[in-house]
């Protein structure tokens, strides 16, 4: 039910879309005031979750270990697992960021017919969840052609390596087919495993569900919906230069892609999609594990009227003799 629902919302989204410009022909709505307040929504809404996240307090090393921390000289601690110092750290959190290393370790369990619990790598999740961050990042930094003049040179250097396959006019880009092969693996594992199933909410489908609208709707767009490029980047320049222009002979189909677009942009601050930007303030990994070298006080600490043992029993000294309870001063 909830990825049916994320299903309907996505194409509500769509038909809203095709409405608005195929049938009303209200492009400037969807081709300048959406784009603008959705941009305006990230923007605002991730800035405040990174001060929220940064303004939380956190005292004491609190950072998740798995290998030997740093103590004695000749006891051989764990660098990157157990860090001691900000180059731990940054090492770390390269490989988490860059590689997914915790995921690469992810373990499976599965329990077999004879009643044994088998413990195994979990290798797929992180080759799916690596092909989908990277050839997005591919596809988002190929689309730096729409926005800038000159183009860069690393946008046109991606484009000419993406599409080295030569099949077809214009080529077909290898990160599309590996975008839209790593959601529709990621979505299929959801449905797979019935532990998934039964954990995922609508929050889990919906930017699935837009993210394959928006990878779909850009393959159709490149292959199949002939639209004018120049007319395109055209309204890409307006935008990124705060003047605004609706070209004409911009397919409506386009506009369906752009307010998919835009309406990811508006729900990331607040969707889990945010570990984008949570993952470099989460406490449990940009944390050096120097417990054993740094006494850590809490610097929030407030000064509280303590009533010590001694105190208590010299106010219920007598109490406690005729209870039959032990004192230490008679």
């Amino acid at each position: 039910m909830n990825a049916f629902l994320s299903l309907v919302a996505v194409l509500a989204v769509m038909l809203a879309a095709y409405v608005g410009t195929g049938v009303l022909d209200a492009k400037f709505l969807f081709g300048t005031v959406l784009p603008y307040a959705a941009i305006a929504t990230f923007l605002i809404g991730f800035i405040y979750r990174i001060v929220y996240w940064a303004k939380s307090p956190v005292p004491f090393r609190i950072p998740t270990t798995c290998g030997q921390q740093k103590s004695l000289e000749w006891i051989k601690s764990d660098r990157l697992d157990n860090p001691h110092d900000t180059i731990g750290v940054i090492g770390r959190m390269a490989l988490e960021v860059l590689c997914f290393r915790s995921l690469f370790r992810d373990m499976k369990m599965e329990r077999h017919e004879e009643a044994t619990v088998v413990y195994g790598p979990g290798i797929w999740l992180w080759i799916g969840a690596l092909a989908f961050h990277y050839s997005f990042l591919v596809v988002f930094v190929r689309h730096l052609r729409f926005f800038t003049e000159p183009v860069p040179y690393v946008a046109v250097l991606l484009q000419r390596v993406d599409g080295f396959f030569q099949v077809g006019v214009p080529p077909v880009m290898a990160s599309n087919l590996f975008l839209l092969a790593a959601l529709t693996f990621l979505f299929a594992r959801r449905l797979w495993s019935p532990q998934l199933r039964y954990l995922s909410l609508a929050s889990d489908y919906f930017p699935l569900f837009l993210l394959i609208g928006i990878a779909g709707t850009g393959v159709l767009l490149r292959h199949f919906v002939r639209t004018d490029i120049v007319n395109v980047k055209e309204l890409a320049m307006g935008l990124v230069s705060f003047k605004p222009v609706i070209p004409k002979g911009i397919h409506w189909f386009f506009f369906v892609h752009l307010t998919l677009v835009a309406t990811l942009l508006a729900y990331f601050p607040f969707s889990k999609l945010m570990h984008a930007g949570g993952v470099f303030l989460s406490p449990t990994r940009n944390l050096a594990n120097n417990n054993r070298m740094v006494r850590h006080l809490n610097p929030w600490n407030a000064p509280v009227k303590v009533h010590t043992y001694e105190e208590y029993e010299d106010d219920f000294r007598d109490k406690m003799k005729a209870a039959g309870l032990p004192v230490e001063k008679e």
